[in-house]
């Protein structure tokens, strides 16, 4: 059951930009599972009633928010039959039967719980196989268990041949089709929409793919033109300068991942009167895309092609988040889970990689992962900080994260709108995270 708990003593990390470290404090939670307050805990009583939960010498932060998961796998490397140009029709058959449906939904009712114990507590997908992510997220909504908030996408919207077509994609190819397949996913009662500016790393055919412009802007106009009639937010996977430069113009919220940046690109990022909140964020994923080009191909399985352009892509990535940082762009987290190398229980390590190689400071990129998260996808009223009125959506940990991201691999507690859970423990995959560290 949520809330009438207080967590007495704690070091609040507030994930502000700079930094700020709040010892001894109390952190009251409500039976609604909102925070009630925090104060100082020599002059902030626990109410009658209230559990108090000893938390001195320990450190909380808000709960992180993952913009751009997927959940239809468990981040090992894909077997070949699922990435193989010639199957991919069948695997899409497959995924979308009956047997397939049931499949993916218990896959993604698991990820989502291990990205929870991980200490995400908002998740916003990206790309489904089908509606599987909404029905969890309506499971999670009605109490049926405790889970993190879910912003489920269902499938990304693409063109014949494009990114992530045919698997997790519905396919158009004119504007008209384009808004009928935004109508289709928003009556499956999707809170995200995400679509396909360009061509990428995974289903690259040539040296240099990766990044081609694929979705028209008017395309994408409509698309954004639709989804935003309905309150929604739309993220757009761009990998060059033309691909986020259409994007943006059509209205998109967030730029999936990145490229370098011009000018008119900057501008728009700062002032886009075609995006619902009037500017547009920038969601990194250096989780996804580092492993491909630091590890052996024979560790990650991808071709002699995908290496060659995730090598170009990160170059981009890299001067396009720092491009971005300097300018003032409101920059995001986001992981890309599911894809070869990136698990679900490591979060934490895209905020590392975004300080080691995109320049971020460590209170920057905790930030980026929950207040600025929150304000990118609409939430800022509800998560994102450690405050009044906000859901408690908490993690508690043994050392203070602006000191090392690692702390996140052993939560002691997680706390998700109000609801406790003691030591959360997930599957690992050590071989994976010894590859991982080895970089």
């Amino acid at each position: 059951m949520a809330g009438r708990f207080a967590l007495t003593g704690a070091t609040v990390v507030t994930g502000d930009t700079e930094g700020t470290v709040l010892p001894g404090r109390t952190i009251v939670v409500g039976a609604k599972g909102d925070i009630e307050q925090v104060g100082p805990t020599a002059t902030t009583p626990v109410p009658g009633g209230y559990r108090a939960v000893d938390t001195a010498g320990r450190f909380v932060v808000p709960g992180l928010i993952n913009a751009h998961a997927h959940l239809f796998s468990d981040g090992r490397p894909l077997p070949g039959i699922l990435v193989n140009e010639s199957t991919q029709g069948l695997v899409s058959l497959f995924a979308r039967s009956p047997v397939g449906r049931r499949f993916f939904k218990r896959r993604t009712k698991s990820n989502v719980l291990t990205q929870l114990r991980s200490g995400v507590t908002t998740i916003r997908s990206v790309g489904d196989v089908a509606y599987e992510v909404v029905a969890v997220a309506d499971e999670i909504d009605r109490g049926q268990y405790v889970g993190p908030r879910v912003l489920a996408s269902g499938p990304l919207l693409a063109v014949t041949g494009g990114h992530g077509a045919p698997q997790i994609a519905l396919i158009s190819d004119s504007p008209w089709e384009a808004r009928r397949n935004t109508r289709l996913n928003l009556r499956h009662g999707v809170k995200a929409i995400k679509i396909s500016a360009t061509a990428g790393v995974t289903d690259a055919r040539t040296i240099g793919h990766a990044g081609r412009p694929e979705m028209t802007e008017e395309e994408m106009t409509a698309i954004c033109e639709e989804a935003h009639n309905a309150g929604v937010l739309v993220a757009a996977h761009a990998q060059s300068k033309e691909g986020i430069l259409a994007a943006l113009r059509a209205g998109a919220d967030t730029i999936e991942h990145g490229a370098a940046l011009t000018s008119e690109i900057i501008e728009l990022f700062l002032d886009n009167p075609r995006s619902l909140h009037g500017t547009s964020a920038l969601i990194p994923t250096f989780a996804a895309c580092l492993p491909l080009v630091k590890l052996d191909q024979e560790v990650t399985g991808i071709s002699d092609i995908s290496k060659a352009n995730a090598v170009l892509v990160l170059d981009e990535m890299i001067q396009g988040l720092r491009t971005a940082l300097e300018h003032g762009v409101h920059i995001g987290m986001g992981t890309d889970s599911a894809l070869t190398f990136v698990t679900h229980y490591d979060a934490w390590r895209e905020m590392d990689l975004v300080v080691r190689y995109g320049g971020l400071t460590p209170a920057q990129a905790l930030n980026a992962a929950t207040t600025t998260n929150a304000r990118i996808l609409g939430l800022d009223d509800v998560t994102g900080s450690v405050e009044p009125g906000k859901a408690a959506d908490l993690v508690v940990l043994d050392s203070n994260p602006l000191d090392g991201f690692r702390t996140f691999t052993d939560p002691l507690m997680v706390v998700a709108r109000g609801t406790i859970i003691d030591r959360p423990s997930v599957t690992r995959y050590p071989d994976l995270d010894a590859h991982l560290d080895s970089f």
